[in-house]
């Protein structure tokens, strides 16, 4: 199943980055996708983790909701940026993340990251560390909430 729906995302983004669908092309295309997934079955590096395909169905959910947030991160950033007093209020802080998977666990330090204001500085273990460019930035990451969705994102892991 692995192999299968590597071969087919891998045809899929050559004919994405193609734009030409003669016989012949798309037939080339196939049979490298094919090869490319052979050749790392062989070297074994297609395992859960570089192909995870089980979270194909929470990804559904995650990534709208990933996007509202980045939006309404980047218009409260926005917002501090271009009021005359500048009101913000740069926090060092320290996340424990909850995630079972070295997944999971990018996933959340990644996400921290994508959301304007703040950045994930520091990973070790299962404590992140998250420059946030507001104190209430700060609390809202140590309220849980991205933590908790993660952790349903990765519920399939």
């Amino acid at each position: 199943m692995r192999l299968a729906s590597l071969a087919v995302v891998l045809f899929l983004f050559w004919l994405g980055l193609s734009g030409r669908y003669t016989p012949f092309l798309v037939g080339a295309g196939a049979v490298t996708a094919v090869l490319c997934v052979a050749i790392a079955a062989r070297m074994g590096v297609v395992d859960r983790e570089g192909h995870a395909v089980h979270l194909s169905l929470a990804a559904v959910t995650y990534w709208p909701w990933l996007w509202r947030e980045i939006a309404k991160s980047a218009w409260a950033v926005s917002k501090l940026v271009l009021s005359p007093r500048l009101p913000i209020s740069p926090t060092m802080t320290r996340i424990v993340a909850n995630q079972r998977t070295t997944v999971g666990l990018a996933t959340f330090a990644n996400s921290i990251t994508l959301t304007p204001g703040t950045i994930t500085a520091a990973v070790k273990g299962n404590v992140l560390t998250v420059h946030a460019l507001t104190r209430e930035g700060a609390l809202d990451l140590e309220a849980g909430g991205m933590d908790a969705r993660v952790c349903r994102f990765e519920g399939g892991a």
